[in-house]
């Protein structure tokens, strides 16, 4: 076969481009401001399976007002519908306890909120993927994620440790699919693994939860009156050593981790993009309490217009995150769903 000019000729030739052509798109000329073109390129968008709903739990007779939106049980499992009709497949449920001591005695309650939740949300949507947080803060008087050992006050993490694990094994028998260790202490992960395989729930996932220390918690930790007392947390990540993070998700991951949770969302989308090269696992930002309440406008409705989190959570997606846990989900469903 004979070409009319061999390879070697092109080396060094200019390339002229017409002026017409638009650079960015090395193609050829696009008319970006023809609507119908950019939304034939527009590529990937939300969708409202890539969102999980945040549910904050209360008791029936609980008025009390909150920063962030609550539900009893009765309404977690009206919502749940609601959720699948829109098309998203999971939720993911914070519960505490009305009784709270030194040693979180009610937090493996097979009988507290968070266990009655799961079960009326796995009633009412069996295929709904339900998703909990797995942790001490919410069950605690010193609203810390550790039990204190009683001789010096320390922290005590083998106790600690055997009451996440408990904690799990409670939540996978009320029917969790996905159980959320958040307390960053080392060897939770394996500890939450381990029970869960002698108690019989090798299929129920673990979404460890992986914290950046921040202020855009405030808001959970009042509605949920888990503000640690000691005013920090003690295996939270400093802002400035994102390197730890990764090096914390790869021992996750180690001790069992089936995919992992970051927060805040916004202020992690640099890790989340180091830790989808790393890990072998999904990575799903969390966008805390403090993201929804800055970047939504009350409307005088008393609704909240989600676009700022519309954008927001469109550079999570185009960074890699393969889900988006959010309290803007119906929402932000809600618009994107066709009338």
């Amino acid at each position: 076969m004979h070409h009319d000019r061999d390879a070697h000729d092109l080396v060094g030739a200019v390339v002229t481009i017409p002026p017409q052509r638009n650079l960015a798109f090395p193609g050829g000329t696009l008319p970006t401001h023809r609507l119908s073109v950019r939304n034939y390129l527009g590529g990937p968008g939300l969708a409202p399976e890539d969102l999980t709903m945040v549910f904050l739990m209360r008791e029936d007779d609980d008025k009390s007002p909150t920063s962030m939106p609550t539900r009893t049980v009765g309404e977690a499992a009206e919502a749940a519908r609601a959720i699948e009709a829109l098309g998203m497949r999971s939720v993911k449920v914070f519960a505490g306890s009305r009784v709270r001591d030194g040693h979180a005695s009610q937090a493996a309650s097979p009988t507290g909120l968070m266990a009655r939740t799961i079960k009326a949300v796995k009633k009412a949507t069996p295929g709904l993927a339900v998703m909990t947080e797995t942790c001490v803060c919410s069950h605690t008087d010193s609203g810390e994620c550790w039990l204190a050992n009683e001789r010096d006050d320390s922290m005590d993490l083998e106790k600690t440790t055997s009451v996440l694990a408990a904690q799990a094994v409670m939540q996978a028998e009320a029917g969790a699919d996905i159980v959320g260790p958040a307390a960053m202490i080392p060897g939770s992960v394996r500890a939450v693994r381990d029970a869960l395989d002698g108690a019989g729930h090798r299929d129920v996932a673990i979404m460890p939860h992986l914290i950046f220390e921040s202020v855009l918690y405030q808001g959970y930790r009042a509605t949920m009156g888990a503000a640690p007392r000691s005013g920090a947390r003690a295996f939270q990540i400093n802002p400035r050593r994102p390197e730890m993070a990764v090096h914390i998700a790869l021992e996750m991951v180690r001790e069992g981790a089936d995919m992992i949770l970051t927060e805040p969302a916004l202020h992690t989308v640099d890790t989340l993009v180091h830790l989808k090269d790393k890990l072998p696992v999904p990575v799903v930002p969390f966008s805390v309490s403090g993201e929804y309440l800055r970047l939504t406008d009350l409307k005088a409705s008393g609704e909240r217009d989600v676009s700022g989190l519309m954008e927001a959570y469109t550079v999570l997606k185009r960074a890699g995150a393969d889900r988006i846990i959010t309290y803007g989900a119906v929402d932000i469903a809600r618009r994107l769903k066709p009338s």
